[in-house]
């Protein structure tokens, strides 16, 4: 197939961005029906051979895939024009959002509406833990990774990477001697060394902002581009699975957030199109507020949004040539599999934390994991989780529009009551 013209693609890739709401899987599926449906771009073993390459990176594999998809077509032209169209529009949004919640989040009327959203929040990563489990736990040994994982993180802190190493090594040695699928295994389109340069490129593309924050003695935006730097190579699993490190680095260790504009900060990515991982802008943005207003909270969202996404494309770039020698490693598949199972876990270990700090006005960080104070439980919350849940776990109503009547509902009891 000759190669579709630019302004085609552009439209095609903007309406991705425009519309991606909904999370992974409503993207993805909006990327089949564009792409494979209703274009004909790719077919529908190299769409899924692309999903499963993907989803063996860290980072968004929906953000990921759309850039393949483009670099498929009109090579890294067409990767830049379909990854940024599905990041922009989204995180052009989080930049308006953060600044208003940073300058007006203090308001009474604010703080009710976004008890609404919380409650959601919480039934919103509980519907994603499912959705998860579902589709990583096959076996006796996948559910054991997953209650390792919750117990290693929420009443041993142990760190999100340890975990994800032990469970993609444990994947790996699980598929050992398993023969590698020699139909898989074509031609590599592309020299060592073009894959060299590529990737020392997008490396030193993504390291220089970091390089010169260092290098003026900003102490703040180094330490930041640093964190979500690490973050970028840890993201297996989604978003979700990382707002847990993400949330005990940035509230417990580094004191940039409240745990309250932790969860407010995920409600709004959810109502945003694009990647859920958009949160690490809205987190960099407040942390940046707070340490010099708004013009350092805009430098430290871009900055943020740089090193967050500019190694995605780097992944892309560098790997899309080798793909169907990557997909042909069993313990690649096996290490997937196990980084998936551990998630849950850590998933499960989110949803708990959510909740807690929800439903709860004291929390304190005990021994053994978080410590709720009985006497602070609060009605008013948990009756606003209960009718979240049977939004969207009982009448199955899309998330966005949930959000929205949570926020409408909270706002209102706060005007009459």
């Amino acid at each position: 197939m000759s190669a579709p013209p630019l302004a085609l693609i552009f439209r095609s890739f903007a309406r991705i961005g425009l519309l991606s709401f909904g999370g992974p899987a409503a993207q993805i599926s909006m990327m089949h029906d564009e792409l494979v449906e209703r274009r004909g771009w790719l077919t529908e073993q190299q769409f899924l051979g692309a999903l499963s390459f993907c989803m063996l990176l860290p980072g968004p594999e929906a953000m990921q895939l759309c850039t393949y998809a483009g670099w498929r077509l009109r090579g890294v032209l067409g990767g830049l024009i379909a990854g940024l169209l599905f990041v922009l529009p989204g995180a052009a949004v989080i930049l308006v959002l953060g600044l208003g919640y940073a300058t007006y989040g203090d308001l009474p009327l604010v703080q009710a509406v976004f008890l609404g959203i919380k409650a959601a929040v919480v039934v919103i990563v509980l519907q994603a833990l499912l959705k998860l489990a579902r589709r990583a736990l096959k076996g006796w040994d996948s559910w054991v990774l997953a209650g390792l994982g919750f117990v290693a993180m929420f009443f041993l802190s142990v760190p999100f990477p340890l975990i994800i190493a032990a469970a993609a090594l444990w994947g790996a040695w699980s598929h050992r001697g398993v023969a590698v699928d020699a139909s898989m295994v074509a031609p590599v389109p592309v020299a060592l060394s073009q894959t060299v340069a590529t990737a020392l490129i997008w490396g030193a593309l993504w390291a220089a902002p970091v390089l010169l924050v260092w290098g003026t003695g900003a102490t703040f935006l180094t330490d930041l581009a640093l964190f979500f730097s690490k973050l970028a190579v840890v993201t297996f699993g989604g978003a979700y699975a990382v707002l847990a490190y993400m949330t005990e680095t940035v509230v417990a260790t580094k004191g940039w957030l409240t745990t309250a504009e932790m969860i407010d900060a995920l409600g709004l990515a959810e109502t945003t199109p694009g990647p859920l991982i958009l949160v690490t802008e809205f987190v960099g943005l407040l942390a940046g507020y707070a340490q010099g207003g708004v013009g350092m909270a805009v430098l430290a969202a871009c900055l943020t949004l740089w090193v967050t996404f500019i190694p995605c494309f780097l992944w892309i770039f560098t790997g899309a040539p080798y793909i169907e020698q990557i997909l042909a490693r069993p313990r690649l598949k096996g290490a997937l599999a196990g980084i998936s199972a551990a998630v849950v876990g850590v998933i499960l270990n989110l949803s708990v934390w959510f909740a807690l700090h929800v439903l709860f006005g004291q929390v304190t960080m005990g021994a053994f994991g978080p410590q709720p104070e009985i006497s602070s439980f609060s009605l008013r919350d948990a009756v606003y989780v209960a009718v979240a849940g049977g939004l969207l776990l009982g009448l199955r109503l899309p998330m966005v529009p949930v959000l929205v009547l949570m926020a409408a509902l909270a706002g209102l009891a706060h005007v009459l009551i």
